[in-house]
């Protein structure tokens, strides 16, 4: 656990600083080895939310959700390829309209708007529409 604290560092707080606290849902990851060594290594904060109080704990699970169906999508569409599509998930992902912050999630950390080579579909908020795109896309970045 101590090996995916750090890489957390490496990948995440290097990028985008590190947060003041992290909200856990009792989660057994986050009240052992990795949540003490996050806590030690960054001084973070980790709260617990009570178990299944929608409040808390129903943003996190909806984007739980929404990264599922994404991968799931992602997996039926590419098959054996979808590893490869997994940035342009990412990329789609937070730079979609979020009602719950009423921005995109690269909007709100960034304070602009994601400026992007790639084509989007208008469709009321930018967002990528069919693996057909994802596939034209792919190929001229790579």
């Amino acid at each position: 656990m101590e090996k995916l604290a750090r890489s957390y560092v490496k990948k995440v707080a290097s990028r985008h600083g590190l947060p003041i606290s992290i909200i856990s849902d009792q989660d057994i990851r986050f009240t052992t080895n990795f949540g003490k060594s996050l806590q030690k290594s960054l001084g973070t904060r980790l709260d617990m939310s009570t178990a299944y109080h929608p409040p808390t704990d129903g943003q996190s699970e909806r984007t739980i959700q929404t990264l599922e169906d994404l991968l799931r999508a992602c997996v039926v569409d590419f098959g054996n390829s979808w590893e490869t599509h997994l940035p342009l998930l990412e990329f789609s992902y937070n730079n979609s309209h979020h009602t719950s912050i009423k921005a995109a999630p690269f909007e709100a950390l960034y304070g602009r708007k994601c400026q992007s080579p790639l084509c989007w579909a208008e469709v009321g908020d930018s967002q990528l529409t069919d693996s057909k795109l994802i596939h034209e896309t792919t190929e001229k970045i790579v």
